[in-house]
């Protein structure tokens, strides 16, 4: 079903828009901010799925195990060892 609003848009966008229905891109203005209107819903939900998902990954990782600050510099450092031989920076 649809429902008619009025909406403001700068000249720009309006050229923008009128220039895509030219093109054959869209039937109509409207069909472009329809379009307009369900990407932006669809990136909010995607934003929100992700945002969901970080949680649950913290939380996972909030219950541990954790590494002592002197074991972290301790394997960052080797890491960094290791990096750097590979790379052939030692030398």
């Amino acid at each position: 079903m649809s429902v008619k609003a009025s909406v403001s848009i700068s000249e720009q966008q309006d050229a923008y828009v009128r220039d895509l229905v030219v093109q054959g891109r869209f039937s109509s203005v409207s069909a472009v901010i329809q379009q307009g209107l369900d990407l932006l819903r669809k990136r909010d939900e995607a934003e929100l799925l992700e945002a969901a998902a970080l949680k649950v990954l913290l939380d996972e990782r909030m219950k541990g195990p954790f590494v002592s600050s002197d074991n972290f510099s301790r394997q960052t450092a080797d890491l960094l060892v290791r990096k750097r031989q590979a790379l052939g920076l030692d030398g």
